[in-house]
């Protein structure tokens, strides 16, 4: 019965692996791929050398609209969800799957490692010292 236990912590770490090296891939190749969005992009501004998208939602005419409209709140909820929804695109999509990759294969190898052990067989007497099954 011990080999049923080592099978299972070898599967899990196999699996464990391979969705590192699989993650860990598509993070490179997206990183590689992608492309910086230009949609919706007013302007561009040149600061020592350095080529600079103007979007509308960072201008100032735009965030007092917002807080005229909603106040404060409204302005930290729309700052939220243009962050959380750029994770999802371009380069930052290769760091999100990187950071997600990680954590699902380290939480795997972490059970195979703690799996419980399987000292006690199931032949009836085996593990018996005394001889009272």
């Amino acid at each position: 019965m011990k080999w049923k236990s080592a099978d299972l912590r070898i599967c899990i770490n196999l699996i464990s692996a391979i969705i590192l090296l699989v993650g860990l891939g598509s993070a490179i190749f997206i990183y590689q791929t992608a492309d910086d969005d230009s949609s919706g992009v007013l302007g561009y501004q040149i600061i020592g050398g350095s080529v600079y998208r103007i979007m509308p939602e960072n201008s100032k005419i735009y965030k007092h609209d917002l807080e005229v409209y909603g106040g404060k709140a409204a302005v930290l909820a729309d700052d939220f969800r243009r962050w959380f929804v750029g994770l999802w695109h371009g380069k930052s999509l290769a760091f999100t799957i990187t950071c997600i990759t990680i954590f699902v294969s380290f939480a795997g190898f972490f059970t195979a490692r703690h799996l419980p052990s399987r000292s006690k067989s199931d032949i009836r007497g085996e593990n018996n010292r005394d001889g009272i099954n």
